[in-house]
C-alpha cells in the first residue's frame, strides 16, 4: 500500500502527519525520556522513590504541579501515612480520577503500571493535538515491539516530545528503567499514533483491557499498521 498521510506539521522538528479520513495522526522520534509521576512511590522525602526529588522541583518551586499539597500544610507536600507506600509523597498526573481525593495516590495514573505519553504543554494547547485521555499506540522501530498507550500528563511547556511512562518504556524494550538516570531506556527511534477525541467519559480509571480494546479498534478503523508504515 502506497502512503497516503498529508503533512500536518512541525512541532520542534519532529513531522506530525494525519491520516486523511480520520482524526488520527503519527510522528516519529528519536528521544525517549521517563515520566515516573502517577507511581506512589515515584518521590520519597528522604530521596528514595523512583524518582530524584529535584524532577519533582522539590523543595524549590514548581513542586506542587507534580506532588500533592498537605491540606493540613499547604506549603509541603502531602506525605502518605498508611498503606504499602506510607511515608512516600503523592505524585500526580494531569488524567485523574477525580472521584478521589487530591491526596489518594490511587487517584492518578500509575507510571509503573500503566503505559502512558507526556503532553509537552505547548504541544498540548495546539489545536488537534488530542487530550488528557486520548488513546495512543506506540512502536520501537527498532525491535518492533508495541504498545498500546494512553495520555495521561502534560509536562514542561517547552519540552519536546518523547517521554514516557516507565511503563512503555519497558513495553517498547526497556529493562529496569530508572527515572533517575534514563539506564535501561530501549533505543529508537519510535513510532507514536495518536487518536484525539477518542477519551472516554470519564476518561480515567480506565482498565489495561478496555486501553487495548479502544486502541486497537481506533488503529483498525484508521487503516491499520499496513496504512501508518508505509509513510515512514
Amino acid at each position: 500500500m502506497s502512503c497516503d498521510a498529508t503533512d500536518w506539521m512541525s512541532y520542534k522538528e519532529v513531522l506530525l502527519r494525519k491520516v486523511p479520513g480520520t482524526q488520527a495522526y503519527f510522528y516519529v522520534t528519536e528521544r525517549m525520556a521517563i515520566d515516573a509521576d502517577g507511581a506512589p512511590n515515584a518521590y520519597h522525602p528522604q530521596d528514595t522513590g523512583l524518582d530524584a526529588l529535584k524532577n519533582a522541583g522539590f523543595p524549590h518551586g514548581g513542586w506542587t504541579s507534580v506532588l500533592a499539597t498537605d491540606p493540613a500544610k499547604p506549603s509541603q507536600p502531602f506525605v502518605q501515612t498508611s498503606g504499602p507506600f506510607e511515608g512516600f509523597f503523592v505524585s500526580k498526573t494531569s488524567l485523574e480520577d477525580r472521584t478521589r481525593t487530591e491526596t489518594d495516590a490511587a487517584r492518578y495514573v500509575d507510571a509503573s503500571r500503566v503505559p502512558y505519553i507526556v503532553f509537552p504543554g505547548e504541544f498540548h494547547a495546539l489545536a488537534g493535538t488530542g487530550s488528557m485521555g486520548d488513546f495512543v499506540f506506540a512502536r520501537n522501530l527498532q525491535n518492533d515491539k508495541v504498545s498500546v498507550a494512553i495520555v495521561a500528563d502534560v509536562g514542561p511547556s517547552g519540552e519536546h516530545l518523547g517521554e514516557v511512562s516507565i511503563r512503555l518504556a519497558e513495553n517498547l524494550g526497556g529493562a529496569n528503567v530508572n527515572p533517575r538516570t534514563g539506564s535501561g531506556m530501549p533505543k529508537g527511534p519510535f513510532l507514536y499514533v495518536l487518536f484525539p477525541k477518542s477519551r472516554l467519559t470519564p476518561a480515567w480509571p480506565v482498565s489495561a483491557e478496555t486501553i487495548a480494546e479502544k486502541a486497537h479498534a481506533l488503529l483498525a478503523a484508521a487503516g491499520g499498521w499496513e496504512r501508518v508504515m508505509p509513510c515512514l
